[in-house]
This record gives structure tokens, C-alpha cells and sequence, in this order.
């Protein structure tokens, strides 16, 4: 989907600017380019003629100046001497030029933000394939987010939809490109180019909303691997039948890991360890390595949970897995700081 003109919708992640500070510069060099103007007309200010007869003073050296570098040139004061002249031409010239600049300084960095932006979204478009989306940023979307780059998602192949616009500024200060928009929508993700995307998560407020949500993206995008959390479990073979690949309840995974914790404290924590990245251990998938390939799983060095054989995933107890195979993936833990896998 590319466009010509910047779509105001799609918010790539940028350096903020200072526009106060931008314009106190552009001030500041304007008067000193009138205040250098006016000292040198002042200097050799016998050098110069007025219409009225009169020698020139400080009030006609300034108004001078000022007709000048504005190029409104009445033409009642003129340089009459070779030297005034030489200063006008080598001098108070680019010193017009450069206060010219200035004045219009604004409308041009208007018009190359502008084409600017046009260049990064085009550029952005042309790169998107494989990428990831996430339908809702609030905290589960951020977590989710959070989790795939510190597992070596780079955070220019994620992009964010929202409907709130602090959502989305929450996305740029993260790297992420934000989409502003209803997921439900299929122009906003065609916006988020969704179509081309490996991975759509969704996390949105509501069930109802993820339903809609996830109807639209495998409409979109027919090959991509949907990922849904839903807050209760009995909304989840309905997602599922919208075409989601994975659900999560969110509230029912929520409620078990505090009926662990408060059984078995120390399950609790570990459960809680092995859910966030980049802290103690992590679960990854990954390919078979040579100490793994050719025996059971429980022969691993490290824990293995399942295989992965032909898109099926097998738990480690399951019969069928037999040894583990060449082509395999498997899902293991591993402590955090190991080798990043990938799950292409």
C-alpha cells in the first residue's frame, strides 16, 4: 500500500525537536545580521548619500539597514564611494542573503520535513515483510512488545495500532512505528501493512474487540500466525474460530499463577522467572542442536518442553517424538544471556 503524500496515521519513531529553541536561533542570527549591517554602514556611514542632503546618523544607518537586508530598497540612501560600494557588494550582500534565509527559514524546513517524511514512509513501506504487529498497546501489548525485542526483535520490525495517541507515543519512545487506528479496520491495517506481516498480535481491551480484531486480520493476511489474549476463557473458542492460531486467557493465566504461588511460593516464582525475558531463565524455541539430535528429549543437556516436527508441537512426554531429529525444533529453558534463537 504506498502513498504519495505523508499519512498523518502512521507515526514513525523520531528525534523530538525544539521548536523554541529552533526559532530563538534563527532570531538571534537575524538581528545579528542587521546589527553588523548597521555598524558597517555607521562606520563608513560618509560614504553613503542621502536624498535629503542631510549626513547620516544612527536612525538613518538603521534605516538603512533595514530596507536593505529586506530588499525593499527605496533607494533615498546609496553607497556613493568605491570603499561603501566594495562593503555593500562583498559584505551587507550575503548578510541579505543569509536574513533572507532566516525570514523565509520556517516555510522551507516545513516543506523539506514534509518531503522528508514522505521519503521515510515510502522507505519504511518498501522494508515492512515479516515484521510483526500488535493490535493494542496497553500494558499487555507492551509487554508483548518489551518481550520480543529483548528476545532480538529488532523494534523496526514491530509496528503498533492504537486508538489513543498516548498509546502511540508510548510505541515511538520505544523505536516501535505506530499506526493510529480501529484494528478492526481493514485500511488500518493495510496502514500497518499487515498484510506482509509474520506475526499479528492482538491485545485489545476487549473480547468482543479481539473477535472483530482477528475476523479482519485473517481476512488481511490469510498466512500469518494470529496470536490473541482474551480476558475470559469462554471467549476463547470463539477467537479461535475467527482464526486465531494461538489464545491466551489473560485472566484465567492470571488466576492460576496465583493459585501456584499460593501453594507453592517458590513454583510461583519460578513460573513468574520463566514468563519474563531477559530476567534468571527464559523459554525459547529453537533449532536442534548436535547434543540433542539423536536422542530422547530427557537426554538434553538443558530442559526441553517440546519439539516442534512438521508444524506439529509434541510435549516432551509424548511417545511420538521417539529421538529428535535433525530438522526438529525444540522449546527448551535456558538461562537468560545464552545465545538468542531464532525462530524463523
Amino acid at each position: 500500500m504506498h502513498r504519495a503524500a505523508v499519512d498523518p496515521d502512521v507515526q514513525l519513531p523520531s528525534v523530538p525537536a525544539r521548536p523554541l529553541r529552533s526559532v530563538g536561533v534563527r532570531v538571534a542570527i537575524a538581528v545579528g545580521a542587521l546589527a553588523l549591517t548597521i555598524l558597517l554602514v555607521y562606520v563608513d556611514r560618509g560614504g553613503y548619500s542621502d536624498s535629503t542632503g542631510a549626513p547620516l546618523n544612527f536612525v538613518a544607518c538603521l534605516y538603512y539597514a533595514t530596507v536593505t537586508l529586506s530588499t525593499t530598497g527605496y533607494g533615498d540612501i546609496v553607497p556613493v564611494t568605491d570603499a561603501a560600494r566594495l562593503i555593500t557588494a562583498l559584505i551587507i550582500t550575503p548578510l541579505r542573503v543569509i536574513f533572507l534565509i532566516v525570514l523565509v527559514g520556517t516555510t522551507l524546513e516545513v516543506l523539506a520535513e514534509s518531503t522528508r517524511a514522505q521519503w521515510r514512509q515510502r522507505r519504511w513501506r518498501r522494508r515492512m515483510r515479516d515484521h510483526t504487529v500488535i493490535i493494542g498497546f496497553g500494558t499487555k501489548g507492551r509487554s508483548a512488545a518489551l518481550t520480543l525485542i529483548n528476545n532480538g526483535t529488532p523494534a523496526e520490525r514491530i509496528v503498533v495500532i492504537d486508538e489513543e495517541r498516548i498509546a502511540l507515543k508510548h510505541a515511538n519512545e520505544l523505536g516501535l512505528v505506530a499506526v493510529h487506528g480501529d484494528g478492526t479496520r481493514t485500511r488500518v491495517l493495510a496502514k500497518a501493512e499487515a498484510d506482509a506481516a509474520r506475526t499479528i498480535v492482538i491485545s485489545t481491551r476487549r473480547d468482543d474487540t479481539a473477535v472483530l480484531c482477528t475476523l479482519t486480520a485473517r481476512q488481511v493476511n490469510p498466512g500469518a500466525f494470529v496470536t490473541v489474549t482474551v480476558r475470559e476463557a469462554e471467549n476463547a473458542p470463539l477467537v479461535r474460530q475467527s482464526g486465531a492460531d494461538n489464545v491466551v486467557t489473560s485472566s484465567e493465566a492470571a488466576g492460576k499463577l496465583l493459585g501456584v504461588s499460593a501453594l507453592s511460593p517458590s513454583v510461583g516464582q519460578v513460573v513468574t522467572d520463566l514468563l519474563s525475558y531477559g530476567q534468571g531463565m527464559d523459554i525459547v524455541e529453537q533449532p536442534a542442536d548436535p547434543t540433542q539430535i539423536g536422542g530422547p528429549p530427557e537426554a538434553s543437556p538443558v530442559p526441553v518442553l517440546a519439539v516442534i516436527r512438521e508444524g506439529s508441537v509434541l510435549r516432551f512426554d509424548d511417545p511420538a517424538i521417539g529421538l529428535v531429529r535433525e530438522h526438529d525444533r525444540v522449546v527448551v529453558v535456558r538461562p537468560n544471556g545464552s545465545a538468542s534463537a531464532a525462530r524463523g
